[in-house]
Formats: structure tokens, sequence, C-alpha cells
């Protein structure tokens, strides 16, 4: 038998010890895991999905035109990524903005198949996954949210 799981044996709050302090890093490790997640995430909404449209580059002005959608299509889709890729980074905001996000993403599944013969349907379905992640690890910010409104009304 080991050393360690002799004294663990040995001394029982030697052990609850040991076990609370492995469950703290863990913790630590999964909250440090989900931040870099929403990060990486917000990057991407923010970067290569928002700003084509913010600035009107001519693909995704050419996919509004083919929607039906035109320029003002484009900028509110590109104002609502944004915004959701900064609120991603807002402590209280995190849940709401990702669970938006998802609908976000719900929606550009529809158009893609319905429009765009599904050809690149299978992103915003990825990208569901790690948003629905985020809604529900962060969903007691929720409470912070609400407290702050009522607070206000």
């Amino acid at each position: 038998m080991s050393e360690t799981a002799t004294t663990a044996t040995a001394d029982p709050t030697r052990a609850d010890v040991v076990i609370a302090e492995s469950a703290t890093a863990r913790g630590r490790r999964a909250r440090t895991a989900l931040r870099t997640l929403q990060v990486l995430i917000a990057l991407f909404f923010a970067v290569p999905s928002a700003l084509p449209k913010l600035i009107g580059h001519s693909s995704a002005a050419e996919s509004f035109e083919r929607l039906g959608w035109g320029s003002a299509g484009m900028y509110t889709i590109g104002a609502l990524e944004l915004a959701g890729a900064i609120a991603l980074l807002i402590p209280v905001l995190q849940s709401v903005a990702a669970m938006a996000l998802s609908a976000l993403m719900v929606g550009a599944f529809v158009v893609q198949v319905a429009v765009f013969d599904g050809q690149y349907a299978a992103t915003p379905l990825i990208l569901i996954v790690p948003l629905v992640l985020i809604a529900w690890a962060r969903r007691g910010h929720n409470a912070d949210l609400l407290r702050l409104l009522r607070g206000r009304a």
C-alpha cells in the first residue's frame, strides 16, 4: 500500500483536505477552460463573423442580397453578433448572451438549409454546442442580472 493511501486511511481529516484541494483545483481548471472557450467564441463572433458584415464586405453583402435582406439586414445581424460577442465577456450577461447567440445560430441554420441548400449548415450547429454549455454553466448570473434589472425598475 502506498504512503498516500496509508495516510488517507490513518487520518480521515487529512483525506478530506486532500479531496477538497483536488476538487478546488479541478473547479479552477474548469472555470479557466470555460472562460477560455468564452473568449474564443467571442473572438469568432466578433472578427470573422460580425466584422465582414459591419464593414460591408462583398461576400457578406452578396449573401444578404440573395436573402433579400439587403444592407440593413447585414448590418443588423453583424451588430447582433458583435453585441453578443462583447456580452459573452461581461459576467452578468454571459448566460443571456450565450442563449441569444444560440437563437441567432438556430436562425442561421434555418437560412442555410432553406436558402443556401445547406452548404454551411454545420457551422451554426457546431457553434450551438459550446454556446449551450456556456449558457448552462453561467446560468447563476441570470439571478444577478434580474436583481440588477429589478433594482433599476
